[in-house]
């Protein structure tokens, strides 16, 4: 029996070698059908990793703004009226719930001081901190039901992000970039710009890409100046002195990636060079807002101090937008509890700042994109990592603590079915009871949206398909036109 392997064999290879491989068409068909290889080929990376793809059915977003309220709003000084807590003011709350995280003083039940009026055709009631997003009510599809896993403002923004409460995963701009790609070669496909007063907790993990290639991952703009450090040509370096040591660059880099296959990292980095390049010319004139009329930056509150920050990020916006930004996410409110929506100390003068600055700004926004016809091809998507209680921070004090069993966010613009809320919490505001939907089922809906279906986007990483959406997901069929 000389020239048999004894040693012992899988079952993958003992199919290979029975009958000459024969049994191996049949597996290799059915991997195929399933789109196996095709998958591993998008993991191992494209030559053009954010070349435009299609999506997987016809879709009318192409962009997604993405209006992160960092600190958590109060869903019931916002998006939620509840009239029984003008009834229960000042009782204590007996019902079963975690109030908050455990580690602050509880006080009782506490009424919002914000007036709740019916706007639109459709009734939608909106919080009066809100007076300019109020104005496009019939547009607002309101999620009043929607719960999260966590009451940590670092693990809620991560999780708001990338679907996980842990650090390491893709964010949502990441996946829409892997999926979809970009259709513009001289500006990022995935743009972030935070608060000037900081980032969220977690920094540059909200907009990680995680174990994808590092092109897909999130570049941070300025609202500010030049939009992006270093960007500019250093003094007395021509345009073509410049091209040729790229050029050069380039080469040295394809040189020294040939040894080192697989990594996303250094090939993100050898893009780079090229896109920042380009960006010279193309991102400082998308910042440049003095192109735009008066009339225009007024209306987004340029002229303010209250607005101006917001103002310029929301125009910036529209601008990058125009010119095939995938995705683009502003933060309001960075660094910690007052400075962001955080309102532990006092709700009510915190959320009529952080709505002051941010209610003029977001309103011009929806405006403007109606007005230059964006409207039907971008999403809206306002909220924060998870809610606050209907109960006040100890007696007599006017703060609010973390609420994750229930609190609301709103979606807009293409696809999404405007003028109506979905969804609602027990009478107090404090949990999500009727319909209640998950952050999981939130990001399996943006991505319908946008053309994608959430158990069909993987990545295969660590021996599995991966999701965005993990082992859950559901699609919040009522947000869709």
């Amino acid at each position: 029996m000389n020239g048999i392997n004894r040693s012992p064999q899988s079952r993958r290879g003992f199919m290979r070698h029975v009958g000459a491989g024969f049994p191996m068409l049949a597996l290799l068909d059915l991997l195929s059908g399933d789109g196996f290889f095709e998958s591993r080929a998008r993991a191992a990376g494209p030559t053009n990793l954010l070349a435009q793809r299609e999506p997987h059915f016809p879709a009318k977003a192409k962009h997604v703004v993405f209006l992160f309220m960092n600190g958590a709003p109060s869903q019931v000084d916002t998006l939620d009226p509840k009239p029984a807590l003008t009834r229960y003011h000042g009782m204590p709350y007996n019902g079963d719930l975690t109030v908050g995280s455990n580690s602050r003083p509880i006080g009782n039940l506490m009424q919002s001081p914000f007036e709740f009026r019916k706007h639109g055709q459709s009734g939608l009631e909106i919080s009066s901190i809100f007076p300019n997003i109020a104005r496009h009510a019939d547009d607002l599809c309101v999620i009043r039901s929607l719960y999260t896993d966590t009451a940590a403002h670092a693990s809620g923004c991560i999780q708001m992000n990338t679907g996980n409460v842990v650090i390491g995963k893709p964010s949502l701009g990441s996946w829409l970039s892997y999926g979809l790609g970009t259709e513009s070669q001289d500006l990022p496909s995935f743009v972030v710009m935070t608060d000037p007063r900081g980032g969220p907790i977690g920094s540059a993990s909200n907009w990680s890409a995680g174990f994808m290639p590092a092109a897909y991952q999130g570049t941070l703009f300025r609202s500010g100046g030049s939009p992006l450090l270093n960007l500019q040509t250093p003094g007395g370096v021509s345009d073509r002195t410049q091209r040729r040591s790229l050029d050069t660059l380039k080469q040295l880099n394809e040189m020294h990636q040939s040894g080192h296959a697989g990594d996303s990292e250094l090939e993100a980095r050898i893009h780079s060079y090229e896109l920042a390049y380009r960006m010279q010319t193309t991102a400082a004139e998308a910042v440049d807002l003095e192109k735009e009329s008066r009339q225009t930056r007024e209306m987004y509150g340029l002229d303010q101090k209250l607005t101006e920050d917001f103002g310029r990020k929301c125009l910036i916006t529209r601008r990058l937008i125009e010119r095939g930004v995938r995705f683009v996410q502003l933060y309001s409110g960075g660094g910690h509890i007052e400075d962001t929506w955080d309102g532990h100390v006092d709700c009510i003068s915190n959320h009529t700042l952080h709505a002051g600055e941010t209610d003029q700004p977001i309103g011009a926004l929806i405006t403007d994109l109606k007005r230059t016809g964006l409207w039907e091809e971008t999403l809206l998507v306002w909220g924060g990592e998870f809610g606050r209680t209907p109960t006040s921070e100890g007696l007599d004090k006017p703060g609010r603590d973390h609420d994750w069993h229930g609190f609301s966010m709103w979606l807009a613009g293409a696809g999404v079915k405007g003028g109506q809320s979905i969804g609602a919490t027990d009478e107090l505001g404090f949990k999500a009871v009727e319909d209640p939907w998950h952050v999981s089922d939130l990001h399996a809906t943006i991505l319908h949206l946008m053309g994608l279906d959430h158990t069909r986007l993987t990545y295969f990483y660590q021996g599995l398909e991966q999701r965005l959406t993990g082992v859950r997901g559901e699609l919040i069929r009522k947000v869709l036109a």
